[in-house]
């Protein structure tokens, strides 16, 4: 029988689990967010997200071996998420997934969170082919990569400053849009009228492929106390609506056109987009219809595996296991900062 890799993820506010097995492909997931929790927060409280990922391993465990009809003695390897993310929800996962290889004598397989959404694509169908580049893009990262295989990345361009995620949180909060601030401001900009303000497009034609939304953040802040009428601190629903279709506007013409410049670049004509903001759905459109013009095709990950999930952390450990990169000896640690490059296999 082919190998059968459990995953954990449990980086920051959503609880993840699934079985992975080669030859087969995905046997089952599920996902627990937090979301309800922090959003009487106004955002992620790193020990509450702690102490609820602690709570939720086992059973979520349980329930997928349930759907899979999978044994523990039918696991092979265990793979979790090591970093990056908030300190003391890895540490839980990674310790839930040492404990449980060490009772079952089966490796372990530390994953970095962003591998783990950069290889997510190739869950769908069709599937990437190496190589590629890839646009990641999440609440805490921007960056273009050259992706060449499994272990083979190279760093082409990054933000900067803030992340698109957060150019995207921090202006749903600046137009008073609840926790998480990112789909709500893209729900928010369908009722609004396009071009209406124009708003800076930063680093859009630096001649790099770095990005920086600090400055779209500003700009924003400006905007919405211009908009407010006679000193007001609401504004109306349209203005809102309005500001917040500027917003996504600037943000996506940013990411097209620096992923279109990676493809030119590279010589490459596949794109794959992976991360939390890989939901867009404007950012889809935009690219599809921007790599399509020059030939290209554009992959994404189905939507349920652009957030975190534990799909793309037993995938990641399947393809690492496949090259022998398993451990027994149940030492770990936790690593809330990790530059991708660092876990290439091949220089």
């Amino acid at each position: 029988m082919s190998l059968i890799t459990l995953g954990i993820e449990s980086s920051c506010d959503e609880t993840g689990i699934a079985l992975y097995q080669m030859g087969r492909g995905l046997l089952a997931h599920a996902l627990y967010t937090q979301v309800a929790m922090h959003s009487e927060y106004g955002g992620v409280v790193p020990e509450l997200a702690s102490r609820d990922h602690v709570r939720r391993v086992i059973p979520l465990v349980r329930q997928v071996m349930r759907e899979a009809d999978v044994s523990l003695a039918q696991i092979s390897a265990i793979a979790y998420t090591q970093g990056p993310g908030l300190g003391g929800a890895l540490l839980v996962g990674a310790s839930i997934a040492n404990a449980l290889a060490y009772a079952l004598d089966v490796p372990t397989i530390g994953i970095h969170h962003l591998e783990g959404h950069l290889l997510s694509p190739l869950l769908s169908d069709p599937a990437p082919e190496f190589p590629f580049v890839a646009l990641l893009v999440s609440g805490g990262h921007t960056q273009l990569m050259r992706v060449n295989g499994v272990g083979q990345y190279t760093l082409l361009g990054e933000t900067l400053d803030d992340a698109a995620g957060e150019a995207f949180d921090k202006s749903a909060k600046l137009l008073g849009l609840n926790y998480p601030g990112g789909p709500a401001l893209a729900k928010l900009a369908e009722s609004g009228r396009p071009g209406l303000y124009k708003l800076p497009r930063p680093m859009q034609h630096s001649g790099n492929l770095d990005f920086s939304f600090s400055g779209l953040k500003t700009a924003v802040l400006t905007l919405v106390k211009q908009s407010n009428n006679d000193g007001e601190k609401i504004l109306d629903e349209q203005t809102r609506a309005d500001i917040a279709c500027a917003v996504q506007e600037a943000i996506v013409d940013v990411l097209a056109h620096k992923a279109c410049a990676a493809l030119t670049q590279t010589g490459l004509n596949q794109l794959v987009v992976a991360g939390g903001v890989g939901a867009n759905q404007q950012l889809r459109s935009r690219l599809s219809e921007s790599v399509g013009k020059r030939g290209g095709t554009v992959f994404y990950p189905g939507l349920e595996f652009c957030t975190d999930n534990g799909a793309m952390i037993a995938f990641a450990g399947a393809l690492r296991l496949a090259q022998q990169q398993g451990k027994k000896d149940y030492r770990f640690n936790v690593k809330p900062r990790w530059d991708l490059q660092e876990v290439n296999t091949a220089k």
